[in-house]
């Protein structure tokens, strides 16, 4: 006799080991009802699967690289040169792809915000700054 804190019957869990074969075995939903399936992700939802964002690869827009940055940067970052902020990077365990590059901006920069470094990293300084 088994005395677990079993939330379901023996003859439900078979059930749903049954319902979940399919799935299991083809590697995609094999419901008729298209409503019990999750939703694909839309066109301007950020990467997720491919790694860190590092700005210069394909998948680094000016989006995705903003949003990395004003991930792990506080606002009491700024304003600050880019040696302070690829060091802030590095005590909050950045990826070496997002911070190698903010340390390679020319020292003399200043950056007011997460939106001004963001540029810098995705034109190359071309952009014009406000």
């Amino acid at each position: 006799m088994q005395r677990g804190s079993d939330r379901l019957s023996v003859h439900r869990d078979d059930e749903m080991k049954h319902e979940l074969q399919g799935l299991l075995r083809s590697g995609h939903p094999t419901r008729a009802e298209e409503w019990h399936d999750p939703e694909p992700s839309a066109d301007d939802d950020p990467l997720v699967a491919g790694g860190p964002v590092a700005p210069g690869s394909s998948a680094a827009s000016l989006e995705t690289v903003r949003l990395e940055l004003a991930r792990i940067l506080r606002r009491h970052s700024f304003p600050a040169g880019p040696r302070e902020l690829a060091g802030e990077l590095r005590r909050s365990h950045a990826p070496d792809a997002l911070a190698d590059p903010v340390g390679r901006l020319p020292r003399s920069e200043r950056y007011a915000n997460v939106q001004q470094l963001a540029e810098a990293l995705t034109d190359g300084g071309r952009g014009d700054r406000r």
